[in-house]
């Protein structure tokens, strides 16, 4: 991942409505959720959910397609784990110790999914 994609995606995720939404479309899976049920869920205004939405699209980390009247939206889990991966390839420095408690909290948490 080049750094400039990596300011976007942590630029789009800055912001407690978009993180909140990202976080959300990763709970629901690949299925993702409508638009309207993203609303409802985090009692967002449509036009506000819009924008936010916009953002996270443009920065690569959620799809959209539509489903008859809908658009489904759902998380892009392979910018997730870019970005991730981005945030920890030059972890620790030599010494592995510093981010075993991290790759242990992450591998705890995929087990839980």
């Amino acid at each position: 991942m080049e750094i400039k994609t990596a300011v976007a995606s942590l630029a789009a995720l800055a912001l407690e409505g978009r993180l909140s939404i990202f976080r959300l479309l990763v709970q629901a899976g690949p299925e993702g959720l409508p638009a309207g049920e993203i609303a409802r869920r985090l009692e967002s205004l449509p036009n506000t959910l819009s924008a936010n939405l916009n953002v996270l699209s443009n920065a690569g980390l959620v799809a959209s397609r539509r489903d008859g009247r809908s658009i489904i939206y759902t998380a892009n889990y392979e910018a997730m784990r870019d970005l991730l991966g981005f945030l920890m390839e030059d972890c620790c420095g030599g010494a592995p110790e510093i981010c075993a408690p991290l790759a242990e909290a992450v591998a705890a948490r995929a087990c839980a999914c």
